[in-house]
């Protein structure tokens, strides 16, 4: 079986923001997972929304009416191009977003809306934090990439982050002890790790 491509994506734009240190943190969990599952060559890369440059929708064509072989020369707009040239890359997603007014930010909607067949059939999983865990954000989410076709999304139970925890980034540039102890103590890492075993078993 040739290697898993997985993503955790990034799904914040704001400036400053936590996304980045908890995807660290998601990422530094599940490379702890990757030596106990076998039979299954995976890599995990991280896919910043930021870093894409995407302008609010602004394809002619939707997404969904192009040559589903291969839709990436039959946009328009070069960065279309090359996200869906990126996306098609992986074989499945995490999408690690905070809520906002009990939805998910602008930007992930947007970045999403773009594409079709390249997300397609593939496997999700989803992370998300708020000041009470993003429960509503993940809700939301799970529902759009249904309507993507995506295969069922895995949704773990939000990350209760408090209004503080940026600042201690910041100056520090990683999570505080007492936040990632915080979590160990509520299970998040077995959370985690659990909700990535069921997407990579989604995978074959």
């Amino acid at each position: 079986m040739p290697p898993t491509n997985i993503a955790l994506i990034t799904c914040s734009t704001r400036q400053p923001r936590l996304n980045p240190f908890i995807i660290n943190y998601i990422h530094d969990v599940l490379q702890q997972k990757l030596p106990s599952i076998s039979g299954i060559g995976i890599t995990l890369s991280i896919i910043d929304l930021s870093d894409q440059h995407l302008p609010l929708y602004n394809e002619p064509a939707v997404p969904s009416h192009l040559p589903s072989s291969n839709p990436t020369p039959h946009y328009k707009h070069e960065h279309t191009r090359a996200w869906s040239e990126l996306i098609k890359q992986y074989d499945a997603f995490i999408f690690v977003t905070p809520q906002y007014n009990w939805s998910i930010p602008a930007v992930l909607k947007n970045a999403l809306d773009y594409l079709f067949y390249e997300w397609r059939g593939k496997s999700a999983g989803v992370v998300t934090y708020g000041g009470r865990g993003g429960g509503k954000a993940g809700g939301h989410l799970q529902q759009i990439l249904r309507g993507l076709r995506m295969r069922p999304a895995v949704c773990m139970p939000g990350l209760v982050v408090k209004g503080d925890m940026l600042e201690g980034c910041l100056a520090t540039g990683t999570l505080a002890e007492d936040v990632l102890m915080r979590w160990r103590e509520a299970g998040v890492e077995e959370q985690v790790q659990g909700m990535f075993k069921e997407l990579v078993e989604g995978c074959r």
